[in-house]
């Protein structure tokens, strides 16, 4: 263990969450920023629509590939350098990207900026389960609501600021939040203890192995829109075979798959995970251009309309970690699971002669499901794992997240690729709500009555 969980080494509590806090906004926030900014960028570089789409998907597979890696080097080199480390790598990329001369220089600049904000959430989660003991989950529950806000909140101070200096200006949003976030964690974060008995092993062939199969299976959803591409398919298979026989014979695996394998509440989890971000991001994809395209409403009023979803996650948020932490995880999660059911049934009932607040209600309902679900599946994770596996086990947590967003960009691309109207909007809708009734028997096996050992050798059920 990097750190001993003593809560004399923390100067002032409050600090050091506000550090983390602000480190862990970065990564949400640069994801959604930067798809306000895409027209503009388009029409600089003269890319076409598929060169466009890259410049998300790329950010996708760098942060689902450097999560589970970070993760692992913030257990065993310390979390508070590795924090650090991410802040500056973040400023990097944040200066030299809009000074871009082409499209590669930007896509390398913006692989930079993931794997620094890809450092903050790991490392972050295992400050604060190595330092804060008093209301851990209501901790916890607090960056989810940051990353949650920031996320939500990204588009429209992308649109903003675009108004007034252009793309390049969202990149340096990022500098204020830095600066606080590196002088507050300088001053408030302990600092590492290194553990003699904890070693960090490259697995570089099970790393590349990895970014491999992940990235060809990115390029099989992306090119469903024109048809199934059997060899694209073909190798995305044989690649994660060749992962997993690899990873299942390593002894110090990249991704310990035989632990994964012996350990289906935590496969699960991050299961359940993807399934929920499918549904969330999902909705954040198609509603707004479903909004515009077919209702016909202002961008403004888009914007507002699809706050719903964001503003009520965030205020479930807090709300459930209290009720989580009062009668344990399966009601909590199990009534999160069956909102979204409901949220799912509803969205039917949308088409093009929806009145405004009727809408507004639906995504509300979503909203409220995802904030459950966020929380909940993220505290119940750390009821498996140890202290000492936090980075790790939110490294992985956090790549189910990006491997959410990718199928459900997927699934917007082929369902939308005819065009945007009632119908296509309502087969995403059958595929959503048949994503959330499959989240409910996972729910039930994952807070199902057993004594789970904390690193710190208590117990929950």
């Amino acid at each position: 263990m990097l750190a001993a969980k003593n809560v004399s080494l923390v100067k002032n509590r409050n600090f050091l969450i506000v550090a983390i806090a602000l480190g862990v906004i970065l990564n949400p926030l640069n994801t959604t920023m930067i798809t306000v900014a895409l027209p503009e960028i388009k029409n600089e570089f003269l890319l076409t629509s598929k060169d466009i789409t890259w410049l998300i998907a790329s950010y996708f597979i760098v942060s689902a590939i450097f999560l589970p890696l970070i993760g692992k080097l913030s257990d065993t080199y310390g979390r508070k350098k590795i924090f650090l480390f991410g802040l500056l790598l973040v400023g990097i990329s944040s200066f030299t990207a809009p000074l871009s001369p082409n499209m590669p220089f930007l896509l390398g600049m913006r692989t930079i900026q993931a794997i620094g904000t890809s450092a903050l959430y790991p490392a972050g989660i295992g400050i604060v389960r190595s330092y804060i003991q008093k209301n851990q989950n209501r901790v916890i529950g607090t960056l989810s609501v940051f990353a949650t806000t920031s996320a939500a909140f990204g588009p429209t101070i992308s649109g903003l600021l675009i108004q007034q200096g252009g793309w390049h200006v969202i990149f340096y949003v990022n500098f204020p939040i830095i600066i606080i976030s590196a002088i507050l964690a300088v001053l408030f974060i302990p600092n590492d203890v290194r553990s003699t008995n904890n070693t960090f092993k490259w697995d570089g062939i099970g790393i590349i192995l990895f970014s491999l199969f992940i990235t060809c299976w990115m390029y099989f959803f992306q090119t469903l829109a024109s048809g199934l591409n059997v060899w694209a398919l073909i190798g995305s298979l044989v690649l994660t075979f060749l992962f997993y026989f690899f990873e299942k014979k390593k002894a110090g695996p990249f991704i310990d798959v035989i632990f994964l394998k012996n350990n289906p509440n935590i496969s699960l989890v991050y299961v359940q995970y993807i399934l929920a971000t499918v549904i969330f991001f999902a909705l954040l994809l198609s509603m707004p251009i479903y909004l515009q395209s077919v209702l016909k409403l202002s961008s403004q009023l888009t914007g507002i309309i699809m706050l719903s979803i964001s503003i009520f996650s965030i205020v479930t948020t807090p709300l459930a970690t209290r009720w989580i932490d009062k009668s344990g995880y399966r009601k909590p999660l199990l009534t999160g699971g069956i909102i979204g059911v409901v949220g799912g049934v509803l969205l039917l009932t949308i088409n093009h002669n929806s009145p405004l607040y009727w809408i507004f209600i639906v995504l509300a309902t979503i909203g409220l499901s995802n904030g459950i679900l966020n929380i909940g599946l993220q505290t119940r994770l750390y009821s498996f794992v140890s202290v000492a596996e936090t980075g790790t086990a939110s490294g992985l947590f956090m790549t189910s997240r990006f491997i959410g967003n990718i199928l459900a960009s997927s699934v917007f691309g082929v369902i939308f690729a005819a065009g945007v109207n009632d119908t296509s909007q309502n087969w995403l809708t059958i595929i959503l709500l048949i994503v959330s009734v499959i989240l409910l028997p996972g729910i039930l096996f994952i807070t199902k009555k057993m004594q789970v050992m904390h690193g710190d050798g208590s117990s929950a059920s």
